[in-house]
């Protein structure tokens, strides 16, 4: 017997019963985005690696350690996209859709990270991202913000995430915090772990974002980014705080809050909750205006967020908000003769045309009465129509109640409909 072929490791299967979970907030992030006029595009899931490499930043840990990165046959080097900002700006360049234009865009599917699976955190993971282009004001800046904010509500978890905000100002102003920041962790950096010692040249904000105690307790003392922002960053910042403020959006100043990735610029925000153990940033976002001319198109501004879809399923299954899930079927249809199997496919037919939106399951098959009953009920059908070749004769049904105490019924074929109607709305 050959061995079974199993999923690579941190690419899961989703099952049902847990698709119908991803289906509900997969549709609740459609709707809201189209609530507030973004449009849907979606990119192929292998771009070419100077894509990433250019736009994410070589030293960073994505581009370093974590890429799908392969040779075609051609032997140009392609990979798996990691994020999808850097492959929504390649395609908006190669369509003119940025230059001197506002384009406001969506788009969901799969990205890939080579890294150490673990709940929350997978090498094939789905993401939901969101880009606006063409406006430089702070009002796009907070109704990005705000956009994601009515995401919560909408999903129940309002009170369970928590905003925090920070600005990194201008790109000069970010170098200049850098350098001091260097200067500042060569000179304790016995006190730094490896990872920190090792970032520290090559990407030293990220030590801000270190998890080691030992390290937040010396940054204590650390300069802040703050106190180096241009002028022009500090206003922007207080306008997006004001109109969040106007807006009734709840947040946190986090001063050591820098993202992971090269390209951001003046705002960056992450909604973190404590409902997640170690994996606690459900969506994260900001300001990344350089990164359009970066990757070979007009210097265009733009603002946006991605989260990822396997954490906030995680999230609200721990808050048991899919209590209200509709099982995948209304309702089963069991015959019993060869005219009732006959007849079942064509009625259902018939009643999936009179009553859109039903879900209508046929035993296919054959098998004892009882046999049939019980997949009906394994289904979660609320009823069951019976066919036997007598109800075929006298054109009628009998209607079984799963789920509830009702006594069963027999209905004329031309009444069917109704019930069905019935049954949907209520």
């Amino acid at each position: 017997m050959s061995k079974a072929i199993q999923a690579i490791r941190g690419m899961n299967d989703c099952l049902p019963g847990e698709t119908e979970k991803w289906q509900r907030v997969e549709q609740v992030l459609r709707k809201v985005a189209s609530n507030y006029g973004y449009s849907e595009i979606r990119m192929p899931v292998v771009e070419s690696t100077a894509l990433f490499k250019r736009g994410i930043g070589e030293v960073t840990d994505i581009v370093e350690k974590e890429m799908y990165t392969f040779e075609d046959r051609n032997g140009d080097s392609l990979t798996l996209r990691p994020e999808g900002t850097a492959s929504c700006v390649r395609a908006g360049n190669q369509h003119g859709l940025l230059y001197n234009q506002e384009q406001r865009l969506w788009y969901m599917g799969p990205m890939f990270r080579h890294e150490r699976p673990q709940k929350g955190r997978y090498r094939q993971f789905h993401q939901f991202g969101l880009e606006s282009f063409g406006i430089s004001s702070a009002d796009i800046d907070a109704e990005v913000i705000i956009l994601s904010a009515r995401l919560w509500r909408e999903l129940g978890v309002e009170e369970f995430v928590t905003l925090e905000l920070n600005s990194l100002g201008s790109n000069e102003a970010r170098a200049d915090y850098r350098q001091a920041l260097v200067e500042f962790l060569t000179e304790h950096q016995e006190q730094l772990d490896d990872d920190s010692r090792r970032r520290m040249h090559s990407n030293p904000l990220r030590v801000l974002d270190s998890k080691n105690p030992e390290v937040q307790a010396l940054l204590v003392t650390a300069p802040k980014l703050s106190e180096y922002l241009d002028v022009e960053s500090a206003e922007h910042f207080q306008q997006v705080c004001k109109r969040l403020d106007a807006a009734g959006i709840a947040y946190r100043l986090n001063d050591k809050l820098v993202r992971g990735l090269d390209y951001y610029n003046r705002t960056v925000f992450e909604w973190v909750t404590d409902s997640l153990g170690a994996q606690g940033t459900v969506c994260a976002g900001g300001r990344y205006d350089g990164l359009v001319e970066q990757l070979g198109g007009k210097a265009t501004p733009a603002v946006g967020f991605a989260l990822g879809i396997e954490r906030l399923v995680l999230l609200l299954s721990g808050l048991d908000k899919f209590n209200d899930l509709r099982p995948a079927t209304d309702v089963y249809v069991v015959s019993m003769g060869d005219a009732a199997e006959m007849a079942a496919l064509s009625l259902s037919e018939q009643w999936r045309d009179a009553v859109p939106g039903i879900r209508i399951q046929s035993h296919c098959g054959g098998g004892k009465f009882q046999k049939q009953l019980k997949r009906a009920d394994k289904s979660g059908a609320e009823i069951a129509i019976i066919l036997g070749d007598s109800e075929v004769e006298q054109k009628n049904v009998t209607v079984k109640y799963l789920r509830q105490k009702k006594e069963q019924i027999s209905l004329p074929f031309e009444q069917v409909a109704e019930l069905l109607t019935n049954l949907l709305e209520g």
